[in-house]
C-alpha cells in the first residue's frame, strides 16, 4: 500500500508500506479522507513539540472498515467511521478520572506514533466512531471540531456570556461555533480581515476585532468596559497568548486551546487582581466526538464551506508547501483517497 512519510523537516516521501494484519480488538480501516491541520504544518516545519522524525502524519481521518472481528460496538465491514486519534493507557490518574485526553502516556496518531497518511490503518475498535449517514468530509472534520467543543465544555461557558476567541483558524472557528451553540455572545479576533469576515459568515459571530487595530479599546467598547468573561486563545502564537491575559474580565477565564513551543510569562499582581482562571484545553474525549457528531448530523455545522482546498493523495506533497502561505487562504485542506 502507498503511504506518505515526513522523513525530516520539510521533506515528504511517497513510499510503499506493508499492509496491516487484523488483530484482536482492532479494525482495519481504508482511509478515504485526511484533513490537514496546524499540527501537520508545524511538524513539517519543525515547530511541533513532542515530535520526532521520520513520522507518518495525519490524524483528522475518515474511512471505511475493511476487516473487523466481533466487537461490543457492533461495527462491521463496510461501516464508515471517524477515528479518535488519542491513544490513552486507560490506567493512569487522568484516565481513571475520565480525562483520557491528557493521559500521562498519551500517544496521538500522527504525532507520537505513525498516523493515517496511508491507504490502510489498523485502529482499536474503541477509537472508532460509526458515521453512516454523514459524508466522508463531515467525518474527517469531527476531530478538529471536537477540539473546539472540548475547549468550550472545559470553560463551563454559560448562555449569555460574552466570549472572545483569538485566532480564526480551523480550531478557533470550531470554538466559535460551539460557543454560539451554547448561547454565548461571541467576539472573533484575528489579524486577517478576510478570515474575520469568514467568522461572521460561517460561525455567526456577533462582533469582529482586528488585533492590529487597538484591540483592547475595541473590546472595551463592545463590552461596555467589562471585557469578555471567557477568552479562548487558539493562535499558538507566543505574543498573542501572552497578551491575552490583558483581555479577560475581572473574575474571568483564559483558555489556551493553541500550543506554542515556548515559555509564557505573566504579571502576577495583575493576575491576582483580576482573580483570573487559567486553563489548558488539550485534544478531546469521546464525549466531545459524540456531541460534535450530533451537531453535524443536525445540520448546525456547515462542513462544506469549512473545507476550502482539496487534492488527491498522490498530489499532496506538491501542494503542501502552498498551504503554509497566507495568500493561499486555506481554512481546511482535505486530502482524498
Amino acid at each position: 500500500m502507498k503511504g506518505i512519510v515526513c522523513e525530516e523537516i520539510e521533506k515528504f516521501q511517497l513510499v510503499e508500506m506493508k499492509e496491516p494484519s487484523l488483530v484482536a480488538g482492532e479494525a482495519i480501516v481504508r482511509i478515504r479522507r485526511i484533513g490537514i491541520c496546524g499540527t501537520d504544518l508545524h511538524a513539517y516545519k519543525g515547530n511541533q513539540p513532542f515530535f520526532s522524525y521520520p513520522r507518518v502524519l495525519g490524524h483528522e481521518l475518515a474511512g471505511v472498515i475493511e476487516e473487523v472481528g466481533p466487537n461490543e460496538a457492533g461495527l462491521q465491514a463496510g461501516d464508515q467511521v471517524g477515528i479518535i486519534p488519542y491513544m490513552q493507557c486507560g490506567t493512569c490518574i487522568a484516565c481513571r478520572n475520565g480525562k483520557t485526553n491528557c493521559c500521562t502516556d498519551l500517544k496521538v496518531l500522527g504525532v507520537h506514533s505513525d498516523g493515517g497518511m496511508r491507504e490502510l490503518l489498523s485502529v482499536p475498535v474503541t477509537h472508532l466512531i460509526q458515521t453512516n449517514g454523514l459524508t466522508l468530509d463531515q467525518t474527517a472534520v469531527l476531530e478538529p471540531l471536537s477540539i473546539g467543543a472540548h475547549a468550550v465544555r472545559r470553560s463551563e461557558l454559560k448562555s449569555g456570556e460574552t466570549v472572545l476567541v483569538v485566532g480564526a483558524g480551523p480550531i478557533g472557528l470550531g470554538v466559535m461555533a460551539f460557543a454560539k451553540h451554547r448561547g454565548a455572545r461571541v467576539i472573533a479576533m484575528d489579524i486577517n480581515d478576510e478570515r474575520l469576515a469568514f467568522c461572521q459568515k460561517w460561525a455567526g459571530v456577533d462582533h469582529i476585532v482586528n488585533a492590529l487595530n487597538q484591540p483592547k479599546e475595541q473590546l472595551a467598547a463592545i463590552t461596555g468596559g467589562d471585557f469578555p468573561t471567557v477568552v479562548f486563545d487558539a493562535t499558538g502564537n507566543l505574543r498573542s497568548m501572552t497578551d491575552s491575559f490583558g483581555l479577560v474580565a475581572h473574575g474571568g477565564k483564559l483558555v489556551y486551546v493553541g500550543l506554542v513551543k515556548a515559555d509564557i510569562s505573566f504579571n502576577d499582581p495583575e493576575f491576582h487582581r483580576h482573580e483570573l482562571t487559567l486553563l489548558a484545553s488539550r485534544n478531546a474525549t469521546k464525549e466531545d466526538f459524540d456531541n460534535v457528531t450530533e451537531a453535524v448530523k443536525s445540520g448546525s455545522i456547515d462542513v462544506g464551506s469549512y473545507i476550502t482546498h482539496r487534492v488527491p493523495f498522490e498530489q499532496m506533497i506538491e501542494h503542501f508547501d502552498s498551504w503554509l502561505k497566507p495568500e493561499t487562504k486555506v481554512i481546511k485542506a482535505m486530502v482524498e483517497l
